[in-house]
């Protein structure tokens, strides 16, 4: 059979511009909807332009002394032969220190940042940090702080109505201290406070660690690396606030840089006064003995061999006292390195003049220091100390070696000058007795001074270096602020976008959810097989179009359909066959009107209603309920010639009913009765239409299609799911029905569709309706 596609109306616009032609006016069609959302959404932008608390973005600038781009030392190049180069990025890790949660709790302790005051507006809340009428003021602290708001209205100058969280009421004094569970508070007035005079502020208290949460997540900090400069940003509904917290910021940095830098010597200062305090003591008792000795014997002087000798002796004996320091120096800072724990600083390197170690040591402060800032803000877990770790450890093996070869190097030389000290005290015993005596009382005094002269002189040293305020840091720009940028472009465009796109999107997500069949593309998307026609929609309560003269598009278009089945195939006692997926597709509305039509044309035609579980054909033709049906010929009970009824509607168009619901419908239309039957109409007509059940649901369609010469299955536009369009290519390309061709039934003559139909030849009133279309049920269109 040559399959023939008849088209009584045009798609618009060429295949290539045909798919978006059709997407815009599928878009288009629901113009209103698009036209409410646009006056919805820039309403709702001009609400926030208007009502919109502009925000300041405030920053400050700080310039780091990074050690990366010191010149290396004679001590620092030690340090490079050593592979000790790879030190921690300083200016990195101040940049973390300086957001660090001790330094921000300092900044939002001193600034009461925990603390803010509002009042409300019409359609906002504003801030009244720069303008608050009264300020909190603890008086004690019992309990850290939680949330907790009061609602305070000033009657007077003096005195004020608060409701507290427990929605209690109460009238008191600026002078009045409050009672509260985490501590007793009072309120302290403003200049502002004639100002707010019969208003309403709102005192809300935040807990402390979520306001430095907050804060830390605030401020934003940016590391310029090559300089090194560190510009804190921050934005606040209030410029006055945001400045206050950056100019702190670095002011508390600064101290605590300050503190840590001081850290580094609190070690040495230590060991020098308690060196003192013992020296002191020993020296003391030793200018004693000098001063008894010479009473007792009335020595006065003594002889110029003597006084050699002393000199000698002394010289001899400060050199030792330096030996034995930096003997002592060496083990304190052999036994530190040799700790397991290391939560101390390096010992002081008072007395040692081994450039290499003491920068060393040095370096190990450094190391220790940085490790203890990143400790207060980053768990010891992290891996940003692994390289710090590893530098400490290179750092200490390089210590271990150093002290190993100034130990044997100092103790060497100490040996040989207790060598010199024998020979000298082997000198002095050839002396008077007296004057031995005196020699060597006053040699020791000797010793004890230069040692004591010797310490006073490095701890006055190392005391201006612990007094030192110079920080790493300095302000390079102080906290400034530039005007806010409330644009209203950006709210527009929003709102512009959102109007375009929240239709759009519910359109689409409409048809997404909805999957039916809209276009002829749809269906050929999927399946092979041809379609044979496409129906409008008629909206008519007349189910036989082609006999209703209002109805002239559809009737010509079933005429249409009609012409193509007789060019298909044309013979006599031609049998086609009805039949769709789903009830409500139009399956016995077509194939009465085919029917009806072929009667017209002079065609001697019978149709059979074999959907025998729920009949139409009756119901289009009026035939009453009391006949003789197929059910009961294939049953045996009624003959052929009592189950032919005229239509009713043409002398030429006869119709055998259902009849009775039987109980096995399936079994009677596979009966060899049925077959005969299908033989004997073929002689006695000259088009035999049937009308059977959904073929997706039942199988009675696929037993009658051997018995047919053509089967048209119907489509109808939106309304047919698209998923069943796989199982009409399934019944296709399996051959499941003879001749099987498509009709899309029910097509609404919609430019949203992309269809077009002109009226004008069929009509000769003209037509409104389509004017009004897009208001007319418009809740009926989403």
């Amino acid at each position: 059979m040559e399959q023939l596609t008849y088209t009584p109306f045009t798609e618009v616009g060429e295949e290539k511009r045909k798919n978006l032609r059709q997407i815009l006016s599928k878009y288009l069609y629901h113009w209103p909807l698009f036209l409410i959302c646009l006056m919805c959404t820039t309403a709702l932008a001009y609400v926030y332009i208007r009502h919109t608390i502009p925000v300041y973005q405030i920053k400050a600038k700080v310039a780091l002394k990074d050690d990366k781009n010191q010149p290396l030392s004679g001590g620092a190049a030690a340090l490079e032969q050593l592979n000790i180069s790879s030190k921690p990025k300083f200016a990195e890790s101040e940049v973390e220190i300086l957001k660090s949660r001790p330094v921000i709790k300092k900044v939002v302790d001193e600034l009461q940042l925990w603390c803010n005051y509002y009042e409300k507006s019409s359609y906002t809340t504003l801030d009244l940090y720069a303008t608050t009428p009264f300020r909190f003021k603890f008086i004690k602290q019992k309990e850290p702080l939680k949330d907790y708001n009061f609602s305070i209205t000033i009657n007077s100058m003096d005195s004020y109505t608060i409701v507290k969280p427990d929605q209690t009421e109460l009238k008191g004094k600026f002078t009045n201290t409050l009672n509260s569970s985490f501590g007793k508070w009072q309120l302290v007035p403003t200049a502002n406070l004639k100002y707010f005079i019969g208003r309403t502020v709102l005192l809300h208290l935040q807990s402390e660690h979520k306001t430095i949460s907050d804060y830390q997540e605030k401020i934003i900090t940016v590391l310029n690396k090559t300089t090194p400069i560190i510009e804190m940003k921050i934005e606040d509904e209030v410029f006055q606030r945001g400045t206050a917290v950056l100019n702190k910021l670095v002011a508390v940095y600064k101290s605590f840089n300050v503190i840590d830098k001081n850290k580094e010597t609190e070690s040495t200062l230590k060991f020098i006064d308690e060196r003192l305090t013992s020296l002191t003591q020993e020296l003391t008792s030793v200018e004693k003995d000098v001063e008894g000795y010479k009473s007792s014997v009335g020595l006065t002087d003594i002889s110029a061999k003597s006084q050699v000798f002393l000199d000698n002796v002394q010289a001899n004996d400060s050199r030792l006292n330096e030996v034995n320091v930096q003997l002592n120096v060496i083990e304190g800072v052999e036994k530190y390195v040799n700790a397991p724990d290391k939560s101390d600083h390096a010992p002081a390197t008072i007395g040692i003049t081994d450039p290499g170690l003491i920068n060393l040591v040095a370096q190990m402060n450094k190391l220790q220091v940085d490790k203890e800032r990143l400790l207060a803000i980053t768990p010891e877990n992290n891996p940003i100390f692994v390289p710090i770790n590893r530098q400490i450890k290179s750092t200490q093996n390089a210590i271990k070696e150093n002290v190993n070869s100034i130990k044997t190097s100092l103790t060497a030389t100490k040996r040989q000058l207790n060598s010199f000290n024998s020979g000298l005290e082997a000198g002095i015993k050839n002396m008077p007795g007296e004057e031995r005596q005196y020699v060597s009382i006053k040699r020791q005094q000797g010793i004890k001074e230069s040692l004591y002269v010797y310490l006073l002189q490095k701890r006055e040293e190392v005391a201006l270096s612990y007094a030192s305020t110079l920080t790493d840091a300095r302000t390079v720009e102080e906290a400034y602020y530039d005007d806010p940028k409330t644009s209203k472009k950006i709210p527009l465009f929003i709102a512009l976008l959102a109007g375009l796109l929240v239709p759009a999107g519910m359109i689409t997500g409409r048809s997404i959810l909805r999957n039916r069949v809209l276009t002829k593309d749809d269906i050929a998307a999927i399946t092979a097989a041809p379609v044979i026609c496409e129906l409008i929609q008629e909206n008519t309560k007349k189910p036989l179009v082609v006999l209703d003269r209002d109805a002239y598009a559809i009737g010509e278009q079933m005429r249409g359909l009609r012409t193509n089945l007789l060019h298909a195939y044309d013979r006599k006692g031609k049998v086609v066959l009805f039949t769709s997926s789903i009830p409500k597709e139009g399956k016995s509305y077509v194939s009465s009107n085919i029917a009806t039509s072929l009667a017209m044309l002079g065609k001697r035609t019978i149709i059979l209603e074999l959907d025998l579980r729920k009949p139409q054909i009756s119901k289009i033709f009026n035939l009453t309920a009391d006949q003789l049906g197929l059910s009961e010929y294939l049953s045996g009970k009624a003959a052929k010639e009592e189950i032919i009824v005229p239509s009713g509607v043409h002398p030429n168009l006869f119709v055998m009913r259902s009849g009775a619901v039987p109980e096995n419908p399936s079994e009677l239309i596979g009966s060899d009765k049925m077959a005969e039957l299908i033989t004997e109409l073929r002689a006695d007509f000259d088009n035999v239409l049937i009308d059977t059940p959904p073929l997706h649901l039942v199988t009675d369609a696929t037993i009658l299609a051997p018995m047919c010469d053509v089967s048209l299955y119907l489509i109808r536009h939106n309304y047919t799911p698209k998923s069943e369009l796989k199982f009409i290519d399934e019944v296709y390309r399996e051959g499941k029905l003879v001749n099987m061709s498509l009709v899309f039934n029910g097509v609404q003559m919609d430019s949203r569709y992309g269809y077009n139909l002109d009226y004008g030849y069929y009509k000769d009133r003209v037509d409104l309706s389509p004017w009004f279309a897009p208001f007319r049920n418009f809740s009926t269109r989403f």
